[in-house]
């Protein structure tokens, strides 16, 4: 009897220490989880499996991660999450820097952002934070005035000076490349333009420099940010094997942002 009991325990120790030895990590569709499939084989000569979950939204992946169905997520630049932190009361936090998608503005109508005419229909996110990087993105193009002051989260409200009349239509990131056909141009996040056969260095009219504060991180319940494993996590993702990896599968649409 004691001998059943020593190797039942013995049993349910290993089960629970197998099972602290997984992660479960959400990422969007595409770069990211590409670059994930490549952190999950370094992070397993550590002894962590890492599972990737995958979304089609920028939302899901927080809401999942807060409600505890995640270990981690791969996805948002650092004004997104501090957005959502702000706007759904979340305690997620950034536990390391991973890669910076430039946001591009692309055209199948305009050769150039001076070609735009006068009321060019604009489609951009609808989120403050990647809506207010392109309207930065456009006013230093010379298209748009915004509010003295206005920072990451800048509107179509912060919009002081207009000279082409620019009508902005507001979309979820994700929908942006299906619209591309029924507007004069728009500005998709890079993930979502490889996803729709878009190259980011060719196709877009101006992208944002790469040195851009727009980094993405991966994220964790804060209560949890020290888990062994999510630092194996993060040291597999910076390994100079990833590194290798964005740099020769995305040739500078996708850069490392981590030093």
């Amino acid at each position: 009897m004691l001998r059943s009991l020593l190797l039942l325990a013995l049993a349910t120790s290993s089960l629970a220490s197998a099972q602290t030895r997984t992660l479960k990590v959400g990422v969007t569709a595409g770069p990211h989880a590409q670059i994930l499939e490549v952190v999950a084989r370094v992070a397993a000569r550590e002894g962590v499996t890492v599972k990737i979950i995958e979304f089609n939204d920028y939302v899901q992946p927080n809401e999942a991660l807060a409600a505890g169905e995640l270990d981690a997520n791969s996805f948002q630049h650092q004004p997104y999450l501090d957005q959502q932190n702000q706007d759904r009361g979340y305690r997620i936090v950034s536990i390391a820097r991973t890669v910076t998608f430039p946001i591009g503005i692309y055209s199948r109508k305009h050769a150039s952002l001076q070609q735009l005419p006068k009321g060019a229909r604009v489609a951009i996110p609808n989120d403050p934070t990647n809506g207010g990087r392109v309207l930065k993105l456009l006013e230093s193009e010379k298209l748009l005035r915004l509010r003295k002051g206005v920072g990451v989260g800048a509107s179509v409200a912060d919009v002081e000076g207009n000279p082409k009349q620019l009508e902005f239509v507001e979309l979820d990131a994700a929908q942006l490349p299906r619209v591309l056909d029924d507007v004069d141009a728009a500005a998709i996040n890079t993930n979502y333009a490889l996803e729709a056969g878009l190259n980011p260095l060719k196709d877009a009219l101006v992208r944002e420099a790469a040195a851009s504060p727009y980094a993405n991180v991966i994220a964790a319940r804060e209560s949890e940010r020290a888990r062994p494993e999510l630092q194996v996590l993060v040291r597999a993702y910076q390994s100079p094997e990833v590194k290798r990896f964005i740099e020769e599968t995305f040739r500078g649409a996708v850069v490392p942002a981590w030093r």
